[in-house]
């Protein structure tokens, strides 16, 4: 590949630029691009020949994030990268679904996308950097690509859209949404946004969508002049005859099984009987493997040309709903006992069992990426157990799949949190997919919206989502709500939208095909819109508003502020101090200095009566003691006249002989041993802080 070195303005004060044939040269392609001092290389490799027999497509795109990049050691013990983290598969999978559909169909060679950050100025995030390095890097190589295709970043700033804003701008942005697509077509969309309109919305997909078309152009034109030529790729024309003797057999009764209308589980044990009987047939007729094998690929060709062209004339679906129709929904809370909140949301097929955990800050996730190292105090776990699509599987940690469908519901709920300050607890959503035929990450916004709500966390308004497909045949187009399984999979669109009844929150769209027009999109945001409404009014029928207590079996929490010079006290030596303070009080405490220098401190139990026993031990540590009040300590040592009494961690007061009982008191050891707890008086604080205390003052007069 020959060097070059090239630059483009592609949205107003925005530059990339871009470098080929320096680095990588052994890859079929490569790119480094560069935005500021953030630099990505992209790399492509793809094998000349497919494996014997296969017939998918194994494409696998890697985005990596060194921590050198931006002159830094990773954090904790380790300090070498090890396996991807949850912002590398994020961003592995914004570039991975842009690509995927511009290969050519019938292409099955083992395909790989390296992305790679090697530079980082914390302001421009190496994401959208990566899709459009590795569109260059495949556009600039002889591997078969129907590219080029470019992505971006939109905000909105004060009313103004800006593409690729930095993380600054990014921070007092009401969007942060990515886009790719190619120069005729939005084909990926995935964001959070403050409850905006629809209109809004698609304002920023086509603000976006210009830029994309101007990284197109430029790609083009690179690709011209290095006058780079693909490699021939011709794919296998399917066997004309294979094809009409598997019609012959099977056409009319998959056609027939469509036409019914079932569920998910009668459906997919007649599809399957009905084509076992054909592969069987075939057999009998003493077929090859190879035509078997192509029969079964036409058997499901039938299916899916036969599904699709129900819609496109009839406008009906394969379990008789029409395309606005969303399915039945039932929604309980407070299913499980002994979590802080629960509910169960079922739409279909699609279940979700969801719970919430309320914690502390010391159970905050600590952080550490290129661009962000704040703990993070609300997470959403997403699960999806084999048995829920009637499978039996391996258990391991979550794919990527999971990760992604986790963040979506995560981003459309977290937009409605209260801030740390006005509700002071750590919040973990855990969301067990137990059926799935269909959106089970849109299943999880709306378990996870009830079961907050449950759990008394006050939502700011509650949020649902909806997934969307659509089916395009030239110039007809239907466009579906809360699509099924098989919609998803034989449509042309996936199109989840999540918010609140004033506005989207989160969204995410994956497009199969090209030239879907903006009318269409939306038309498509305001099928959601209505949609959205809809569920939103059943899950009111459960719950509509946050509970007003919290579950029994949450933490309690205290705050409590002290002067900057008394933190030291509290803590005391090597945490000696505060250590004893939470054993005996049996609390958990948190000290903190803010902006202006001074401390606070939360204090959490499972009792609140001990969080007030530890505030109380706290005001005391700090000179704040009150006299005639009641407090318990420990007897630390005994003298001929008293004894000194511990009533709070460092802070010792005398216990006069004459202050023990009403009547006269020989000796101290009679009524008083080392490590007795005692309730005393605190009768006055003397000049220099000395404490007198009383125990008779607690004893009745017989």
């Amino acid at each position: 590949m020959k060097e070059d070195f090239r630059s483009i303005e592609f949205a107003p004060g925005k530059i990339l630029s871009v470098e080929t044939g320096r680095i990588a040269k052994q890859a079929d392609g490569s790119a480094v691009v560069r935005m500021g001092d953030t630099m990505v290389l992209c790399t492509a490799v793809s094998a000349k020949e497919p494996k014997p027999g296969q017939n998918f497509f194994p494409l696998t795109v890697d985005h990596k994030e060194s921590f050198s990049a931006a002159g830094r050691f990773p954090g904790g013990f380790m300090k070498r990268e090890g396996r991807s983290n949850e912002k590398e598969i994020l961003s592995s999978r914004l570039i991975d679904r842009v690509l995927r559909p511009l290969f050519p169909k019938g292409y099955y060679n083992d395909t790989q996308i390296i992305s790679s950050v090697i530079s980082s100025d914390d302001e421009n995030d190496g994401d959208v950097l990566g899709a459009v390095g590795a569109s260059l890097a495949l556009h600039l190589s002889d591997v078969p690509f129907d590219g080029p295709m470019g992505e971006v970043r939109v905000g909105r700033v004060d009313g103004e859209y800006i593409i690729n804003p930095t993380v600054t701008e990014l921070q007092q942005s009401d969007i942060d949404m990515v886009v790719g697509g190619t120069r005729n077509s939005v084909l990926m969309i995935e964001g959070e946004m403050d409850e905006i309109s629809e209109t809004e919305m698609l304002e920023a997909i086509k603000t976006a969508h210009a830029s994309i078309a101007k990284l197109c152009d430029f790609q083009d034109e690179l690709r011209n002049e290095l006058g780079i030529e693909k490699r021939e790729f011709v794919p296998e024309k399917a066997d004309e005859t294979v094809e009409d003797e598997v019609k012959a057999l099977a056409e009319d009764k998959i056609k027939e099984v469509i036409g019914i209308g079932l569920g998910k589980e009668e459906y997919n044990s007649k599809i399957k009987e009905t084509k076992d009987e054909a592969i069987a047939k075939l057999k009998e007729l003493e077929k090859e493997d190879e035509f078997i094998s192509e029969a079964k690929r036409i058997l499901g060709q039938i299916e899916k040309n036969e599904l699709r062209n129900m819609i496109l004339t009839q406008k009906r679906r394969i379990d008789g709903r029409t395309p606005v129709d969303v399915r039945n929904i039932w929604t309980q809370v407070g299913y499980i006992p002994r979590t802080h909140g629960s509910s169960i949301f079922t739409r279909g097929e699609t279940q979700a069992l969801v719970s919430v955990t309320l914690g502390t800050k010391r159970d905050e996730q600590n952080v550490d990426t290129l661009f962000d190292q704040e703990s993070k105090k609300f997470m959403l776990h997403y699960n999806f157990p084999p048995y829920s699509v009637g499978e039996a599987g391996f258990m391991r940690g979550p794919g990527r799949r999971e990760i992604g469908h986790g963040h979506l519901a995560e981003r459309a709920l977290r937009k409605m949190m209260p801030s740390f300050e006005e509700f002071s607890y750590v919040v973990r959503v855990i969301s067990d997919i137990t059926e799935s035929n269909g959106s089970s990450s849109m299943a999880s916004v709306c378990g996870g919206s009830l079961a907050l709500m449950d759990a008394g966390v006050p939502l700011k308004k509650p949020v649902a989502g909806i997934a969307m497909g659509m089916i395009v045949e030239e110039e007809n187009v239907v466009v579906l709500s809360d699509i099924r399984g098989e919609e998803d999979f034989m449509g042309d669109m996936d199109f989840k939208t999540a918010g609140s009844v004033d506005g989207i929150t989160a969204c995410q769209m994956d497009m199969k095909v090209q030239g879907i027009s903006f009318e269409i999109i939306e038309k498509a945001l305001e099928q959601a819109r209505v949609g959205r409404l809809h569920i939103l009014e059943r899950m009111a029928e459960s719950i509509s508003v946050a509970r007003p207590e919290l579950s029994q079996y949450a933490p309690q929490f205290l705050k409590m502020e002290i002067d900057g010079s008394d933190i030291g006290a509290v803590i005391g030596p090597g945490g000696k101090v505060i250590q004893t303070l939470q054993r005996e009080t049996g609390t958990e405490i948190i000290i903190e200095e803010n902006d202006k220098g001074k401390g606070i401190i939360t204090i959490s139990a499972n009792d609140f009566a001990k969080a007030e026993e530890a505030k109380k031990r706290i005001k005391m540590i700090v000179g704040h003691l009150e006299e005639g009040a009641t407090y318990k300590g420990i007897v630390k040592s005994i003298k001929d006249f008293g004894a000194f009494i511990e009533v709070a961690p460092g802070k010792d007061g005398l216990l006069h002989i004459s202050e023990i009982d009403h009547k006269r008191v020989e000796k101290v050891s009679d009524y008083l041993a080392l490590g007795d707890e005692i309730e005393v008086v605190l009768l006055k604080v003397e000049h220099g802080g000395k404490l007198r205390l009383s125990r008779k003052a607690l004893i009745p007069r017989d």
